[in-house]
């Protein structure tokens, strides 16, 4: 299709024997809740990162915010002291999550076996808009666009 954008991923040591890949394009998520959830549940196991996910959208588990931490309030976190509670982030995902299961039965892995071993999440296309004030000025209103990508391998 013409006009349409080819995207790639950043994760340089795919194998089409033993992984699977999913992502979001151009989701409409905070980018920083983003990156630090994909931090978060790097390394995990499909199904503990489900679990995780769960947990965040019933708030009943916060994420550590290491890197945009200021102005964060300090709740319960796991050997840190800044946290939220992503929820818009982690119901997004979730869908990445049943991607790679998906691709995963496809392919005829064991989904209980998969890690992730690769998970990214990085801005995307930035939609300018404005903000009408007073005396006929106007304020720049930008919305960025967040790219989620993730690569599960057969452990």
């Amino acid at each position: 299709m013409e006009g349409m954008p080819e995207f790639g991923y950043s994760e340089q040591l795919y194998n089409p024997a033993s992984d699977v890949r999913g992502s979001l394009r151009e989701v409409d998520v905070s980018p920083k809740e983003a990156r630090e959830l994909a931090a978060y549940i790097k390394g995990m196991n499909v199904d503990r990162a489900r679990d995780v996910l769960n947990e965040v959208i019933e708030m009943k588990r916060a994420i550590p915010f290491k890197r945009y931490r200021h102005g964060i309030a300090h709740h319960r976190v796991e050997g840190f002291y800044a946290g939220r509670y992503p929820v818009k982030a982690a119901k997004l995902f979730l869908r990445l999550l049943d991607n790679l299961e998906a691709s995963a039965l496809y392919k005829g892995f064991d989904v209980s076996r998969l890690v992730l071993v690769h998970i990214a999440a990085y801005p995307g296309r930035k939609l300018e808009r404005f903000q009408p004030r007073a005396f006929g000025r106007s304020s720049p209103r930008n919305k960025v666009l967040v790219h989620v990508e993730a690569v599960a391998r057969v452990i």
